[in-house]
């Protein structure tokens, strides 16, 4: 518990010990005393609340709600001669309790977030003139030197220059096994360093790592509202006023109907009906159970390594009927090798060739070439660089216009292209004489096809897989995945078209999701119900264009967030029939006198605790 609710708590207890006392056979005087202690100690802030709610015009809210209805209970009190306040104590003591344990469920549901606030690290020791500084991780240059003690932080993005080590990322990728690392291997920042000294190269600056963006994805978490709770909140604007108007109309219509027929009026008993149907109308299971669900929803997702950027995406995704899915990076491993060369005499002069024009390029499959040229080697630098989306690159090596690219490429310079072995190929030409073509190949992550087949029974209903590579690349991985449906060959402009017309004929009540990793994902990610994109290797265009990030570019996570989406919405629902089905009935009630003014808020109070009990099990997540 923290410091508030701590005091609230001994409120509760030092309150309960006055309500005990007041219990005893005393004297009237000394039993009105001590049930007044009583109440102003266990009440003050609600009716502090209250009339601050009353000054600035929000009347309707719980505190309203609460406060006139003890204080009508001790004005009844009063005019009845007794002086028994126990019922205007009981109901404030019982509303505590419920705030109480619903503080302490929402700390709890907090924790997750919390921990990925806690990512941010404090320092960084950066390597200056021979010494080593400690500095803020904002004043740290792209390509300085760092140092990672065991047990730090990583502050920044970068590669291992020397050292070796083992990393905790949980709290990125919600993987508990450590990862063991070596000079070449880069390091995200927020992961911690667990046993070696390691030198890093920065390669990001602090607001472009891995760890500023993660921090910008939970302040949007909290946001951003779901449809069913921006629901709750508007219900609870219209239905508050209704229920007031129903007790004034239900404290002032039967006595001056008794009046109208010559009967007693008996206004007190009917004041104390209206008070009671005021504390039973307070809709404060709903207002706080859903938005907690939500949020308990969100820090679970984070703890098995997926961040949502508002509570609305929970709701979207679990109304998935369509999943489509980019293959580079996002099913494949996106480290594609040269695995042939043709025609095998001239293999050298297309390699050659083909690293030049690609040596500016940082598309995948350039640096697959660039891998099999050999890192380090000499290479003319090529000039009048023009990049091609989805198509290639033309540059101009040793006073020669040359060509790296699909078929796309050689046609739009009218170079026809020779017949090539299903896969991605890459064809290679210089003035406008094709030379030969390179056969590339990406294989599938190791949980692609487990990942497939879990979409299924996650509830998917169609997996498509869009690609800019050749269609026949992009068919056959789809054949290996078992994918029903596959485009390749697509341009950024194609992957929108083809979302829209798949958006067109969706179930209703449906959505599609998309799944990404690269900047020309980017527009389809905005464009789909949902986009996620991979967070580990994922560009910052489709990071900050996706709804959600999968952050250690498992695609298994996929289907997890689905059945986790789902299972948040099915909790939400039962809360609200639950909270409404109740509240209905003891309204029913409260309105014939059958229920008093504790039982109304033990009742409420109940459904109130119930409900926050239900909404924190959306902490779990799926296995």
């Amino acid at each position: 518990m923290n410091r508030k609710q701590k005091k609230r708590l001994w409120r509760i207890i030092a309150a309960a010990v006055l309500f005990v006392l007041g219990l005893l056979p005393l004297p009237t005087l000394a039993r009105a005393v001590g049930f007044l202690l009583a109440y102003l100690t266990v009440g003050y802030d609600v009716l502090w609340r209250a009339a601050l709610g009353v000054k600035n015009g929000r009347l309707l809210d719980e505190s309203f709600l609460m406060a006139v209805a003890s204080l009508g209970a001790i004005a009844i009190a009063v005019y009845e001669g007794s002086y028994d306040f126990a019922e205007a104590v009981a109901v404030m003591l019982l509303y505590q309790v419920g705030e109480l344990f619903q503080s302490y469920a929402v700390g709890k549901s907090r924790q997750s977030i919390k921990a990925i606030l806690a990512l941010r690290p404090d320092f960084a020791t950066v390597e200056r003139d021979g010494t080593l500084v400690r500095v803020a991780p904002e004043e740290v240059a792209v390509g300085e030197a760092i140092w990672v003690a065991p047990g730090e932080r990583v502050p920044l993005d970068g590669r291992i220059e020397e050292g070796e080590s083992t990393l905790d990322t949980a709290a990125l990728t919600g993987e508990s096994l450590p990862l063991a690392v070596s000079v070449g291997d880069s390091l995200l920042s927020g992961s911690v360093n667990l046993s070696g000294r390691i030198k890093v190269r920065v390669e990001k600056s602090f607001s472009a790592s891995t760890v500023s963006g993660i921090l910008r994805l939970s302040e949007e978490m909290a946001s951003k509202k779901a449809k069913t709770e921006a629901f709750i909140t508007r219900f609870a604007r219209v239905y508050t006023p209704l229920v007031c108007l129903a007790a004034l109309l239900l404290a002032v219509l039967p006595p001056l109907a008794s009046l109208a027929l010559s009967l007693s009026p008996l206004w007190a008993e009917w004041i104390k009906r209206a008070l009671t149907f005021l504390v039973i109308s307070c809709p404060c299971a709903l207002v706080v159970s859903v938005p907690l669900t939500f949020f308990a929803a969100m820090g679970g997702a984070g703890r098995m390594g997926i961040l949502f950027k508002g509570a609305g995406h929970i709701e979207a995704l679990a109304k998935a009927k369509i999943a489509v899915l980019d293959k580079t990076g996002t099913l494949s491993q996106g480290a594609f090798s040269v695995v042939d060369i043709q025609p095998a005499e001239r293999r050298e002069e297309i390699l050659s060739l083909a690293a030049t024009v690609e040596a500016g390029s940082n598309h995948p499959l350039a640096k697959s070439v660039l891998a099999a040229y050999g890192e380090g080697a000499a290479l003319a630098p090529p000039l009048d660089v023009t990049e091609y989306s989805g198509e290639g690159v033309a540059a101009t090596v040793a006073g020669k216009r040359c060509l790296v690219g699909n078929e796309k490429l050689l046609r739009r310079f009218g170079i026809a292209p020779v017949a090539a072995p299903r896969g991605t190929v890459l064809f290679v030409a210089k003035e406008n004489t094709l030379l030969g073509y390179l056969l590339l190949a990406d294989a599938p992550k190791p949980t692609a096809s487990a990942a497939i087949s879990a979409l299924r029974l996650a509830g998917v209903e169609r997996t498509v897989l869009l690609s800019g590579d050749s269609a026949a690349a992009t068919a056959a991985f789809a054949e290996s995945l078992g994918i029903e449906e596959a485009e390749g060959s697509l341009l950024p402009a194609d992957k929108v078209a083809k979302v829209e017309a798949l958006l067109a004929e969706k179930p209703q009540g449906s959505t599609l999701v998309f799944v990404g990793d690269g900047i020309n994902d980017a527009p389809v990610l905005s464009r789909a119900d949902i986009g996620i994109a991979m967070g580990g290797i994922g560009s910052d265009a489709a990071v900050e264009a996706a709804d959600a990030v999968i952050m250690d570019d498992n695609p298994e996570k996929l289907a997890k967030g689905i059945r986790h989406a789902k299972r948040c919405m099915g909790i939400v629902k039962q809360n609200i029939g639950f909270s409404l089905f109740i509240k209905g009935g003891c309204l029913l009630l409260g309105a014939l006198g059958l229920a008093e003014m504790w039982l109304a808020v033990f009742a409420d109070v109940g459904v109130m605790v119930l409900a926050v009990c239900n909404a924190l099990r959306a902490m779990q997540t799926p296995k």
